[in-house]
C-alpha cells in the first residue's frame, strides 16, 4: 500500500492520539481546553475532509461557541460528528439523498440529546449513502465517501462518514446507527468498536420508532473499548432503559470463563472469503487460550430458519424503500423529490411491490424473530461470528451507479451476519481484531443475548489486553 492512500490526521496537537476518555481527562485536569481540543478537531477535518469526503454539513462556528462553555458529562468538551439521518437544532438532516432538500431541523431528535448529554461538541454531520440502505457509503452521480486506510476501498455503512472520521483521528469517537450492520460494518472495514444495542438501551427517534419491527440502534464509532462503555454507562444516566437491567460502567475483563460458540460456516447462498474466515477462526483459538470454552456451532439458526429470515429481510429492506419511494413527503420531509432518488431505493422499492402481499406474514415473522435469538443462547453465552461474509470490496463495487440488478446480488453477498441482530434486538460487537492481505482491517463479531452489553464489554476488553488494535498509524 503506498502513503499516498492512506489518510489520517493525527499528530502533536491537543488531541494527540487520545481516545475520547483520555481527551476528556486532559480537559477535566486543565492539561488542554474544551476549546483546544475542538480547534486541533477543526484543523484536523479541514486537513484531511478534501480526501476522504465524510464530512457531509459542519458546524464549526456552533462548536467553537459551545467550546467556551462546555457542559458537564463523562466527555465534557470532547468532539465529535452526528450522522446526516438524525436531527440536530440548526442543521438539515438531508438523509444522504438528493431527493432530500430539508431546512434546518428545528430541535434535536432525541437520541441526539441523549448523546450530547455526554458533553460531546457536534461538529456537525457526517456522511451517509441515501437513506442507509447501501453498506458502502457511495453515490450515484456524487464522490464516495473514502476508507482512511486506503482510499480506493469503501469505509462501509451506512455511518461511513462517522468511521472515516474517527479512524482518520478527526474526532474520537462519532454518532451512529444501525439498521442492518450500519455499526458494525464500518466498524470492520476501518479498523474500529462499533456496539450495536440491545433494542430499546437507547432512545429512538419518531421514524425508527414508527416501523413495524424497529430494527434501528443508535450508537457511537470508537477507537477503544473503554470509549465505547463509557457511553454505554453516560446515556443509562440520561435514561434508564425500560424492561432492560442496566450495563453499568464496564471497567475491564471479568474472571468469569464464557461458553462460546463460534460461527464458521456460510450462510445459506452465500459463501465466506478465506481472509474473513480466518479472522474469525485465529480469534476462537485466541479466546481458548484465554480460557473460554469454545465450541463450534455452524449456523446461527437451522439452515430452513436462516433462508427464511433471508427473505423476510429483503422484503423488509424493500419495504422501507418503498415507503420513502412512494411516501417520502411525509415519512421523511416535504422536500422530497422521488425523481431524484438512486437506483438501489428505486429498486427495492420495486421489488417489494412485486410481492408486498406477503407483508404480513413478513412482519410477523421477523417479530417472532426475538424469541427464536433469544433460544440460541440456550447453551452458548456468546456467539463468534463474521461481520460481514468477505473483506472491504473497493469503491465502485457496491456502488448504486451499478444498477439495482447489479449492485443488490453484491450486497446480499457481503452484507450476511449482521441483519439477525437488528430483526431480533440482540446486541452486537464489531472489534477489530485482524487485517486483510490488502492491509485493510477485518472486523470479528460478537453477539449476546437481550440485555447482555455488559458481557460483551467485558470480553471485548479482554480480548483488546490480549492483541492490540492495530491503529492507522501503526507501520505498515
Amino acid at each position: 500500500m503506498s502513503l499516498s492512500t492512506r489518510v489520517h490526521s493525527f499528530g502533536d496537537d491537543a488531541l494527540g492520539r487520545l481516545d475520547a476518555t483520555g481527551i476528556a481527562a486532559a480537559i477535566a485536569s486543565g492539561d488542554i481546553s474544551a476549546a483546544e481540543a475542538v480547534d486541533a478537531a477543526i484543523a484536523r477535518a479541514d486537513a484531511v475532509d478534501s480526501r476522504l469526503n465524510a464530512i457531509q454539513s459542519s458546524d464549526f462556528d456552533r462548536a467553537r461557541e459551545h467550546a467556551r462553555r462546555p457542559g458537564s458529562g463523562v466527555f465534557a468538551g470532547v468532539p465529535t460528528f452526528v450522522k446526516d439521518n438524525t436531527d440536530v437544532a440548526g442543521l438539515a438532516s438531508n438523509h444522504g439523498s438528493l431527493g432530500v432538500d430539508a431546512a434546518p431541523a428545528t430541535r434535536n431528535a432525541p437520541f441526539t440529546d441523549q448523546l450530547l448529554s455526554t458533553g460531546l461538541i457536534s461538529l456537525g454531520k457526517s456522511t451517509l449513502p441515501e437513506f442507509g440502505f447501501n453498506a458502502s457509503t457511495e453515490y450515484e452521480t456524487l464522490p464516495p465517501t473514502r476508507n482512511p486506510w486506503n482510499t480506493e476501498y469503501s469505509s462501509g455503512a451506512s455511518s461511513g462518514g462517522s468511521a472515516a472520521l474517527v479512524a482518520a483521528g478527526v474526532v474520537p469517537l462519532a454518532h451512529a446507527n444501525d439498521g442492518g450492520g450500519s455499526i458494525r460494518i464500518p466498524a470492520a472495514a476501518c479498523g474500529l468498536v462499533g456496539l450495536k444495542l440491545t433494542r430499546g438501551r437507547e432512545l429512538a427517534d419518531a421514524h425508527s420508532a414508527g416501523m413495524p419491527v424497529n430494527i434501528v440502534s443508535n450508537g457511537v464509532l470508537t477507537r477503544t473499548v473503554r470509549d465505547t462503555a463509557t457511553f454505554v454507562a453516560q446515556i443509562e444516566r440520561y435514561r434508564a432503559a425500560p424492561r432492560l437491567a442496566p450495563v453499568g460502567l464496564v471497567e475491564g475483563p471479568s474472571s468469569r470463563r464464557l461458553r462460546i460458540g463460534v460461527i464458521s460456516s456460510s450462510l445459506p447462498g452465500i459463501d465466506v472469503d478465506d481472509p474473513t474466515r480466518k479472522a474469525v477462526s485465529d480469534t476462537a483459538q485466541l479466546l481458548s487460550a484465554l480460557g473460554h470454552d469454545v465450541t463450534e456451532l455452524g449456523l446461527p439458526l437451522p439452515e430452513k430458519e436462516l433462508e427464511a429470515f433471508q427473505e423476510d429481510f429483503k422484503h423488509y429492506w424493500g419495504l422501507l424503500a418503498f415507503a420513502v419511494h412512494r411516501f417520502g413527503k411525509r415519512v421523511m420531509d416535504p422536500s422530497f423529490d422521488a425523481s431524484a432518488i438512486d437506483a438501489l431505493t428505486r429498486g427495492l422499492s420495486a421489488m417489494f411491490l412485486r410481492a408486498f402481499w406477503r407483508t404480513p406474514q413478513v412482519i410477523r415473522r421477523l417479530r417472532q424473530s426475538e424469541a427464536i435469538y433469544h433460544r440460541s443462547f440456550a447453551d452458548v453465552d456468546v456467539m463468534v461470528s463474521p461481520v460481514v461474509a468477505h473483506t472491504t470490496p473497493r469503491l465502485g463495487h457496491l456502488s448504486p451507479a451499478n444498477g439495482f440488478d447489479v449492485l443488490f446480488p453484491r450486497l446480499l453477498a457481503y452484507v450476511a451476519f449482521t441483519p439477525l441482530n437488528n430483526a431480533s434486538g440482540g446486541p452486537a460487537l464489531s472489534l477489530p481484531l485482524a487485517q486483510s492481505p490488502e492491509g485493510l482491517p477485518i472486523g470479528v463479531q460478537l453477539s449476546a443475548d437481550h440485555g447482555a452489553e455488559g458481557r460483551l464489554l467485558e470480553l471485548a476488553f479482554e480480548l483488546e489486553a490480549a492483541q492490540a488494535f492495530r491503529r492507522i498509524t501503526d507501520a505498515m
